[in-house]
């Protein structure tokens, strides 16, 4: 069995795909040292890393190079967030993604808000994307690549109708799974783990954080987004501000 084979049957085990998010190097060999089985990128981490914004104001070439780090220094599985794609046309976002296939990341994160302005990619429009992303890995030998369509409905303020209809249109575009984040309403989880046919992958936000309890609700994997990179950042901060206030190393040794 390859990563790709592998990442994939992850997420049809018993067990939810527990899936941290790696920023750099050094995250992402702490995460496999910690025995996790997969991980993912942050964009938003990523992004703050090399000192800017989220929302694709990296160059794709330099996030292609962090991933490839990424990739080379751990052997667990490693699915990447590319936003929206890193381009406005769908042949160069699923040549981003045949790019992001081919240095050895086992999926993609692909989301359906906009970066030209704000809101949401038409249904129609996005699985026009997914269908032509999935075309170009097929067609590269990348059969068991994991697409998995990040649905911003929530972060939008949309019916949970809307989440379902772009789900099942992605879907059957040719995601394997989708990412709703910002969902944390157990009945308008259950409503989606219920009524689609491939894994849902939910983000980790401060009322939801039992793998125990959203195991129950049928969810599949479950993420942590930026709130790793965010508490280590933090941690950087106050041990930073502490050595200067005290004029002393004495906060390096807890």
């Amino acid at each position: 069995m390859n990563k790709t084979e592998l990442f994939m049957s992850l997420h049809y085990q018993e067990d939810i795909l527990f899936l941290p998010n790696a920023w750099d190097v050094i995250s992402a060999i702490a995460i496999e040292k910690a025995s996790f089985k997969a991980l993912g990128t942050t964009s938003y981490g990523l992004a703050n890393a090399h000192g800017m914004e989220d929302g694709e104001n990296i160059a794709f070439e330099l996030l292609l190079e962090s991933v490839r780090r990424i990739i080379g220094a751990v052997s667990i599985p490693v699915s990447v967030d590319i936003e929206a794609g890193y381009a406005s046309r769908t042949d160069d976002i699923a040549q981003n993604v045949l790019s992001i296939a081919e240095i050895g990341a086992v999926g993609i994160n692909i989301e359906d808000s906009r970066k030209d302005k704000v809101g949401l990619r038409a249904v129609e429009e996005q699985a026009d994307i997914i269908r032509a992303v999935r075309k170009q890995l097929v067609d590269n030998g990348f059969e068991t690549f994991f697409i998995n369509a990040r649905i911003d409905t929530v972060f939008q303020g949309r019916p949970t109708e809307e989440t379902l209809t772009r789900a099942s249109k992605y879907i059957e575009a040719g995601a394997n799974g989708v990412f709703v984040p910002g969902l944390s309403e157990s009945g308008e989880i259950k409503i989606l783990t219920s009524e689609l046919d491939a894994p849902v992958n939910i983000m980790s936000l401060t009322n939801l954080t039992s793998l125990q309890d959203l195991q129950a609700l049928g969810i599949k994997r479950f993420s942590m987004g930026n709130a790793f990179s965010d508490a280590v950042i933090s941690h950087v901060e106050k041990t930073a501000t502490l050595m200067f206030n005290d004029n002393s190393t004495k906060a390096l040794y807890p």
